[in-house]
């Protein structure tokens, strides 16, 4: 396979990984617009919609409506984590020093890590995810999974209705208008605990979507399996400008495919080092991110 062939590959490769990353990333960037919060524990709700979705397809089968079933059940689990996780945990802490809730946040990290460590039905060991089988489709001499065509299409998919959500409906204007102004979007009667609640759950049905996602493509699981996946949507949302929802989707496919391209013409051992060194530049050259906006404070 000559050089361009790799390259398409691996871009195809890239798009598909970066898919995931984009998904995960979206959850990172809608909390941080709203209440500045970068929430760590969201790798691990992405971990908990793979744990999720294993025991429904292993109650159902890998077929279509087995699939289905793991989507919406694992992406509704999440949702409610996710609720109960902003209301015991974040929200007694909005109006304390950032430093409170980014601790907080470590700690629920680590809680579900560990828990999930301990329950006696998972425990810490690797499990199989069960998945499809591979069906590789050729075009020349590049190759694409159905594996890959299931992720690209349906994280597309999500993140098209993510933006019709934002944009185009009242629960999204009230989205906006509380990371614009929390105070006065309370004024004017919007209610933002239930704005912020539904911002914890969106983005957490997109992460165990995204989680459904990574196990289906790289088909094992265990309790860490969020932590890699999560600092890299982190990276994503950064690089793309946290706070911004197209900065993330762009973020998230320009890290996946970096980090494919590095696989294929350097080595996978540099693929992480490649995506915290995008990280770095990033914050050196353009700390805001490629879609970000600088933000006077008043002194």
């Amino acid at each position: 396979m000559n050089t361009g062939m790799i390259f398409l590959q691996q871009l195809i490769n890239g798009l598909s990984l970066g898919s995931i990353y984009a998904l995960i990333a979206l959850g990172y960037t809608m909390v941080y617009g709203i209440v500045k919060l970068i929430n760590f524990a969201h790798g691990d709700i992405m971990m908990i919609g793979a744990y999720t979705a294993y025991f429904v397809l292993r109650a159902m089968g890998t077929n279509v409506s087995g699939m289905a079933v793991a989507f919406v059940v694992a992406m509704t689990v999440c949702a409610l984590l996710s609720i109960v996780i902003e209301r015991f945990a974040y929200r007694p802490l909005r109006n304390a020093p950032r430093l409170n809730s980014l601790i907080t946040a470590i700690a629920v990290e680590l809680i579900l890590q560990n828990a999930m460590r301990v329950i006696p039905f998972i425990g810490p060991d690797p499990r199989l995810f069960p998945t499809f089988a591979i069906k590789n489709f050729s075009i020349g001499a590049v190759s694409i999974s159905n594996i890959q065509l299931i992720v690209i299409v349906l994280s597309a998919i999500l993140m098209l209705a993510l933006n019709y959500i934002v944009n185009y409906t009242k629960t999204g204007m009230a989205m906006q208008a509380v990371s614009y102004d929390l105070q006065a979007s309370s004024l004017m009667g919007i209610s933002v605990n239930r704005t912020i609640a539904f911002t914890f759950a969106i983005g957490s049905v997109l992460a165990g979507a995204g989680g459904i996602l990574y196990a289906t493509a790289y088909p094992q699981i265990d309790p860490l399996l969020g932590y890699m996946p999560g600092l890299k949507a982190f990276i994503a949302a950064v690089l793309g400008g946290i706070g911004s929802v197209p900065g993330a989707m762009f973020g998230g496919i320009v890290l996946g495919v970096a980090e494919t391209m590095t696989k294929g013409f350097l080595s996978s051992q540099f693929a992480d080092a490649i995506s915290f060194s995008i990280l770095i530049v990033i914050l050196l050259v353009k700390p805001t991110g490629i879609f970000g906006k600088p933000s006077r404070v008043k002194v």
